[in-house]
């Protein structure tokens, strides 16, 4: 009877499937070890908890607060970046709290890209990337991200075969799904290119923090003069377990914070305020809850890869992200991912991501997200040996 614009560019959303079958699984009493969603399993840190009870218990805290952040959380995260990165952010015209990454991705990709504007975006990749671009209204160039190929080399090849000129380029690294990491020379390119060519760079930069064997990620806004292009947007859900109380924030750029910020001020108030109190001690205090969440998701990740690796399941370690990215058995590729997926949450009592949801060309692989404790993946381990 109606018809709607916007959602005549969203498909079907392929994860909706496996987790339909997931429930339904569930309701007939079956034990389903989830490896599906990257939604992190433990609590914040006690402290955290304990000044967000003391903030809820004053009642000013409970009015609207503002919708780019209250200034000491926005000045938190720019001292975080001192510390972390060597970067200098100006907390008043260079950062905005947003409510979660992904929300602050898609509303600024809303503010800053019109009707058929290209927009470059990896493939496979986070949802969000591509299609929060065509809610926008604009269109996607993807570049591919497999094997061995030099994914800079690609993006420049692409960029320069294609008319009218992209006018932003969608980043994330390290990479969800595929775990792929750069290093700085990267986005020392990447800046380099997007001046050239009068380009934006957006940075999703939420595994930031998840790195293992003694890689560190480095910054998009550490590249010399990457604030001329570009932002990088941050998330507190993954480093410090507080994926629920929804705090993101987007760096850099003067002009696309400006943008962003005018654009959220018609929309929403901001964060509950007592969630933005309990942040700043999160940002100012929480180092050291970083590196012990950091050494958790390492040692699921030995735990799931050396196990896969054992039962004849070949995947290499991840150097970052909360996720494992697995090309399917060879007797089994022909089944593409989202039968696979299928497959063994039926006879494995196992659910993954199927990797056609981040793109066709992650159609090979299935993602786990290192949400279940060392017991549960053995336990996962054991179903999936028996199943394959």
């Amino acid at each position: 009877m109606f018809e709607f614009h916007r959602m005549k560019r969203l498909p079907p959303y392929v994860f909706s499937v496996v987790d339909a079958l997931k429930m339904e699984a569930r309701h007939r009493g079956e034990d389903i070890i989830d490896f599906g969603m990257g939604n992190p399993d433990q609590p914040p840190p006690q402290h955290i908890i304990d000044k967000l009870v003391e903030a809820v218990q004053r009642p000013t805290n409970h009015r609207y607060s503002v919708s780019r952040g209250i200034k000491n959380l926005r000045r938190a995260m720019a001292d975080r970046y001192r510390r972390v990165y060597g970067v200098e952010l100006d907390p008043e015209t260079e950062v905005i709290a947003t409510i979660g990454s992904k929300e602050g991705y898609s509303h600024l990709v809303f503010a800053t890209i019109g009707p058929g504007d290209l927009v470059m975006v990896p493939s496979p990749t986070y949802p969000i990337h591509t299609y929060g671009v065509y809610l926008a209204n604009g269109d996607i160039i993807h570049v591919p991200m497999t094997g061995d190929a030099d994914f800079f080399e690609m993006l420049s090849s692409i960029y320069k075969m294609v008319w009218p000129s992209p006018r932003m380029i969608v980043l994330s690294f390290p990479h969800n799904p595929t775990t792929a990491c750069v290093d700085l020379d990267f986005f020392r390119n990447v800046v380099s290119f997007a001046r050239a060519n009068k380009l934006i760079v957006v940075h999703d930069f939420a595994y930031s923090d998840l790195v293992f064997d003694g890689y560190q990620a480095p910054s998009l806004l550490q590249a010399p003069g990457a604030k001329e292009v570009g932002v990088e947007l941050r998330s507190l859900s993954k480093s410090y377990n507080m994926p629920g109380w929804r705090i993101g924030f987007v760096a850099g750029n003067p002009q696309i914070i400006a943008a962003l910020t005018r654009l959220k001020s018609y929309l929403d108030y901001g964060i509950f305020q007592p969630l933005q109190i309990a942040a700043i001690i999160a940002l100012n205090e929480g180092d050291k809850d970083v590196e012990d969440i950091r050494l958790m998701y390492q040692h699921r990740r030995d735990v799931l890869v050396d196990g896969l690796n054992r039962i004849g399941w070949e995947v290499e370690k991840p150097k970052g992200t909360m996720f494992v990215w697995a090309r399917i058995p060879d007797p089994h590729r022909q089944k593409g991912s989202l039968e696979f997926s299928k497959f063994l949450l039926r006879e494995a009592k196992v659910a993954v991501s199927p990797g056609v949801g981040f793109g066709e060309l992650g159609n090979e692989y299935v993602r786990f997200a290192l949400v279940e404790n060392e017991h549960r993946t053995r336990q996962a381990l054991q179903g999936m040996k028996r199943a394959l």
